[in-house]
């Protein structure tokens, strides 16, 4: 694996959008499936989540070198968002209006705050 990737900038990274990935699914994957009864999607979103810790919990451990808890959690944040706006439309077929737009460019405008130098 190329050092950029293993780096302790960009494997946080990496990982919290895996983690993110496995989340919005345990989430959100169900609503398609409203036939499944809601005991076997509560475990089988537990199983998800459980993955979507394995992957977390060291993103946030490794970040920590590098990034602060703030940075680290705002990180999360957009990531959040981005996959869930991809995860939204590709897999629930939910369009993103511009109301939408608009409030993620503010989350985006408030991420652009925490990783600007102290004023």
């Amino acid at each position: 694996m190329p050092a950029f990737v293993t780096s302790s900038y960009v494997l946080p990274v990496l990982m919290l959008i895996g983690s993110n990935v496995f989340m919005t699914t345990a989430w959100y994957w169900h609503l398609r499936f409203k036939e499944v009864p809601l005991f076997t999607v509560i475990l089988i979103s537990w199983v998800l989540a459980f993955i979507e810790y394995c992957l977390a919990v060291p993103a946030n451990r490794i970040g920590s070198a590098v990034y602060s808890a703030a940075q680290l959690k705002t990180i999360q944040e957009v990531v959040t968002l981005t996959v869930f706006a991809v995860f939204s439309v590709l897999y629930l077929r939910q369009g993103i209006t511009w109301n939408h737009v608009v409030g993620f460019a503010l989350i985006a405008s408030g991420a652009f705050f925490i990783f600007r130098a102290p004023i």
